[in-house]
């Protein structure tokens, strides 16, 4: 089977997205298949001019000088299959609608903003034009794949009646993510880091963007330092530099030098630091799928997220939920509370209750095993592109 990748450019820095499609196109290699990757180059994008506006060089980039460049690529493509590695790669679906194709869809919430139903996240007149403009591209596919059972079912609401297919194949796992032992790991991470972290620690992982809730993050850890007097645990948050409103709350706070912004740091930190944690904390007020509640739980450390999905279908009844930090101020300091009481709870767990919890993640991760999922999705392709040579 030959296979083109739709990919998202270089230029825009999507790291989760290059390490999806890194993982779709080596597995497809693996299985002996053809692979191409398309993806819009930065021509427009390098031009010496003054940086904002190279968004805008990007944007003639890539919906105008790419979909020129595919035009000419599918004179010569017959039998091939199309497989579009984010739905936000909408606008490229209709050149090749009557092929062989299928998209993946991780999340909808920038497509559920501009219908008004995600109040937290107002777009603009442009914003809202552009996901029209993907939408209208990628109702015109006859094929998805989901990487949630909540993804799947925001699909079916977009695209109301309409004869298409979509199936749910979860997201692997990378393998690299297991338990280590954590006394050795936390002596390492101190080591290697330069931080106090023998004795434990909480971690957050994720960026400042709005529906991931890091302030949260950090409010939950300020009350609990607050209300405990027993126990002294660093906050480590994996990710980009804390937003104005962070440093605000964190301005007058006598907690503020435990708190750690760690930027830039390799896999090979990522998965000590995942392994060797007192606990992992993602109070997520949206996701696609929440691969770092799966890593976390690979790596034998009890998680808090939030109780609704897809975090309930990846956490399962391994995670301590949360319910979703409310918008209205006045409810915030109870949601806070109730954060802070489940740190609480956690970090007193008798042993034997912790090791079960632990044991349920594990468990519960086998679901996201990579190379049974990229056998599931080989035969979908499969499936699509030779449907003749399928039983």
């Amino acid at each position: 089977m030959n296979i083109v990748f739709f990919s998202h450019p270089d230029f825009f820095n999507s790291r989760s997205m290059n390490i999806y499609l890194q993982m779709l196109s080596e597995g497809m290699r693996q299985r002996g298949h053809q692979v191409e990757i398309w993806k819009p180059e930065p021509f427009f994008y390098n031009f010496p001019i003054p940086s904002v506006f190279r968004k805008w060089m990007g944007y003639i980039d890539q919906f105008i000088v790419f979909p020129y460049h595919v035009k000419k690529k599918l004179k010569n493509k017959k039998n091939d299959l199309f497989v579009f590695t984010d739905n936000a790669l909408g606008p490229w679906v209709p050149m090749v609608s009557n092929m062989p194709h299928v998209v993946h869809c991780h999340d909808f919430l920038a497509q559920e903003s501009e219908m008004g139903l995600i109040r937290e996240n107002r777009l603009g007149w442009t914003g809202r034009q552009y996901q029209n403009y993907i939408r209208n591209g990628y109702k015109q596919a006859k094929n998805f794949i989901c990487v949630s059972e909540k993804t799947k079912a925001d699909l079916e609401r977009i695209l109301k009646p309409a004869v298409y297919n979509a199936e749910v194949v979860y997201n692997g796992i990378n393998p690299i993510f297991k338990p280590m032992d954590v006394s050795n790991t936390r002596k390492e991470l101190t080591d290697q880091l330069g931080l106090g972290l023998k004795d434990g620690y909480i971690l957050h992982v994720g960026g400042n963007l709005w529906y991931k809730n890091r302030i949260g993050v950090i409010e939950c850890y300020l009350e609990w330092r607050k209300s405990n007097k027993n126990q002294v645990l660093p906050l480590i948050l994996v990710g980009e530099a804390l937003n104005e409103e962070m440093n605000v709350l964190l301005s007058d706070s006598p907690f503020k030098n435990d708190i750690h912004v760690l930027q830039g740091i390799n896999d090979d930190i990522i998965c000590k630091l995942y392994a060797g944690a007192s606990l992992f904390l993602f109070p997520s007020l949206y996701e696609g799928f929440g691969w770092p509640i799966a890593e976390a739980m690979a790596s034998a450390v009890p998680v808090i997220t939030t109780n609704t999905a897809p975090m309930t279908e990846v956490g399962g009844h391994a995670a301590f939920y949360l319910p979703k930090r409310p918008s209205s101020t006045t409810d915030i300091q109870s949601w806070v509370a109730s954060g802070a009481n489940v740190i609480e709870q956690i970090l007193n767990l008798p042993i034997v209750d912790l090791e079960r919890k632990i044991l349920e993640g594990i468990e519960q991760v086998n679901k996201f095993n990579l190379e049974a999922n990229l056998d599931k999705m080989e035969r979908i392709y499969l499936r699509i592109a030779l449907p003749e040579n399928v039983a």
